[in-house]
């Protein structure tokens, strides 16, 4: 539009092409937040996963009993398959892989992530899965060690007594990838006599047996 062909006051000619600017200014952040890329892009595209860190392990081998009383062992794997661009633990994402573990036993973790995308594992209220930053673990050891900055094409280890019955997450402590799906639940029951996991939509199974 060409305000300076109106017949308007200078006041009101000045506050036209005010506005305008205006909304120039917010369409085009507009169209460049729309052809942004994806900020995920870069979990669909990681090549060159160390495989194997991961051979031979199945779904039975992701909650197991130990040989040592009233302990269970997980096995936490990153990138497990493609979804949710690889921000996934054994496949499954946004708590939709629910971990059981009986109030006051202790929980030995090993964490593996394959890809060279940083990746980490921390046990947290299931609340802070909402926040950029998760935040320090729910258990004192809950944590891999660096789990701001992830660890990549590695594995690590951690553990703790789940002492206090709740609803957690196992999330993953890399800035905003746990507000991004990359979390499973995790509860610590009072009422439950031994560790289960249920996958997505298929019925809990009790933890395999210790080898």
């Amino acid at each position: 539009m060409q305000f300076e062909n109106l017949q308007l006051p200078m006041k009101n000619r000045l506050l036209c092409l005010g506005l305008a600017a205006v909304c120039g200014v917010v369409l085009s952040d507009r169209i460049a937040f729309a052809q942004a890329p994806d900020p995920h892009a870069a979990h669909a595209a990681a090549s060159g996963l160390k495989k194997e860190l991961i051979e031979g392990l199945t779904a039975a081998d992701f909650l197991r009993l130990s040989k040592k009383p009233k302990t269970v062992e997980l096995v936490i794997v990153a990138a497990w398959t493609p979804d949710n661009y690889g921000m996934n633990f054994n496949g499954f994402s946004r708590g939709k892989a629910v971990y059981t573990v009986p109030q006051g036993w202790n929980v030995e973790v090993t964490f593996i992530n394959p890809s060279p995308v940083p990746h980490s594992a921390v046990v947290v209220e299931r609340e802070m899965t909402a926040k950029f930053q998760v935040g320090e673990p729910a258990f004192k050891g809950a944590a891999v060690p660096s789990a701001l900055t992830g660890i990549s094409s590695a594995k690590a280890a951690f553990a703790f007594t789940a002492d206090e019955a709740g609803e957690y997450a196992i999330a993953c402590g890399f800035p905003s990838h746990a507000v991004a799906g990359h979390w499973v639940a995790l509860e610590v029951s009072a009422s439950a006599t031994a560790p289960s996991l249920k996958l997505g939509d298929a019925p809990a199974t009790p933890a395999s047996p210790a080898r």
